[in-house]
């Protein structure tokens, strides 16, 4: 019977057959925590009274989202990690000395690979299904419980095939291709499924853009996002230390799909999502007619804040100046993505034109720290989420969008078309 790429992942680690909506315990090949969600899963783990990690290699904890610590409650939460990986030796725990954001760094350190099965405490763990994992978020217990027998129970999520065609226009890119999805299906709309990127499309797109389309796949309720394996993609392994030797898998053509979308991408121009709902998408056409005054714009998180972010912002802002009224943030994902650009002269760039560089952070992306928004503030932003106080204050407002438009609204000072900068 013919499977889909994430059947036949699941497959693979239970070693038979299953299909959709099949349960099934299968082994894990990666855990992921954070400084926010891991102290909970030690404290479970600690309280089943076990004594080592079933996995310890595919165990990792990033601290990326209060580090450096902005308080003494997070320096505190930080120092439950930290003790932790030193009781058990842990060899992947990344603190400041080797810093970056979760999604963005273990794809970078060659831990994630193709095949796997990955989880983490953390929504946006569908991030590393652009290397043509099953990749997912679950709760905090959960990890304990992977970290204690080194698996997990999964019912194996039906999958909505995307088929993308056509070159994307000049500014057009991954970040709006999934906002265009959202906008179409809803944020519930593929509610416990994999969404599927399949198409000629595919073939335009950079990991970069791929990691931002399978990023926001739970803002449209999915359980993953995937993109199979293809010459970008071992292009992007080639040069990184594997965890693992990839298992690379493919959809049968007669795959059972609970929907399929099309979505002709060369038609489409720049998806700005307005609050309170990444699924409230317009033209970009619109948000410039709507003369959207801003007072900040952030470029970077999980879903943009990789080298090509920066690249494209340092094109546009290459010159000018950051609008008197605006401020401008931005963070690389990773530390290597910041040295990179460094030397490709694009910090110079943002900085001469007034931008702020912070370290490698989740902070500003969910109101933490780092770019906070005061009270009816209004800020475009390149990160996920636009809820109500997401950013900072209940009061104020975040339009989510791709870098180059982030950085030609910087220099405007409202929402502005980066083909106009």
């Amino acid at each position: 019977m013919a499977q889909t790429i994430t059947e036949k992942i699941f497959s693979q680690h239970a070693s038979r057959d299953v299909y959709a909506l099949e349960i099934v315990q299968i082994p894990i090949d990666m855990v992921i925590g954070n400084d926010i969600t891991t102290p909970i899963s030690i404290h479970a783990f600690e309280k089943s009274g076990a004594t080592k990690l079933a996995n310890p290699d595919g165990f990792s904890i990033v601290l990326d989202h209060f580090i450096p610590a902005k308080d003494i409650a997070s320096a505190n939460q930080a120092r439950i990690s930290r003790d932790f990986a030193k009781k058990y030796k842990l060899k992947n725990f990344f603190d400041e000395k080797d810093m970056g954001i979760e999604h963005a760094l273990l794809p970078e350190k060659g831990l994630v690979v193709p095949g796997d099965v990955i989880i983490g405490a953390d929504s946006h763990t569908c991030t590393h299904g652009a290397l043509g994992a099953f990749s997912t978020g679950m709760g905090s217990t959960d990890l304990a419980y992977a970290m204690v027998t080194g698996g997990n129970w999964f019912k194996v999520p039906e999958s909505i095939k995307v088929v993308l065609t056509g070159k994307p226009q000049e500014y057009v890119s991954g970040k709006d291709i999934i906002l265009e999805i959202i906008g179409r299906i809803g944020v519930d709309g593929a509610l416990y499924k994999t969404l599927e990127f399949t198409g000629d499309t595919i073939e335009h797109l950079s990991m970069d853009d791929r990691f931002s389309m399978c990023n926001m796949a739970i803002e449209a309720g999915a359980k993953s996002g995937i993109v199979a394996y293809d010459k970008i993609t071992e292009q992007f392994l080639s040069d990184k230390p594997l965890a693992r030797e990839p298992r690379i898998l493919y959809s049968d053509s007669d795959a059972n799909y609970v929907q399929v979308l099309h979505i002709n991408v060369a038609e489409l121009e720049s998806v700005i999502a307005y609050p309170f709902l990444p699924s409230n998408t317009h033209t970009l056409t619109e948000a410039v007619n709507d003369s959207i005054k801003i007072d900040q714009a952030f470029i970077g998180s999980c879903t943009n804040g990789r080298l090509s972010d920066l690249k494209v912002a340092a094109q546009i802002l290459e010159g000018k100046r950051v609008h008197e009224d605006v401020r401008l943030i931005v963070t690389p994902g990773t530390q290597r993505i910041l040295r990179e650009a460094t030397k490709l002269g694009y910090i110079d760039i943002i900085v001469d034109a007034g931008g702020v560089v912070s370290n490698p952070t989740c902070g500003a992306c969910l109101g933490g720290y780092m770019g906070i928004l005061g009270d009816n503030e209004v800020a475009v932003s390149t990160t996920n989420r636009n809820f109500v106080g997401r950013m900072g204050s209940r009061s104020s407002k975040v339009y989510l969008a791709n870098s180059a438009v982030a950085a030609a609204s910087a220099i405007a000072g409202v929402i502005a078309d980066p083909t106009q900068s």
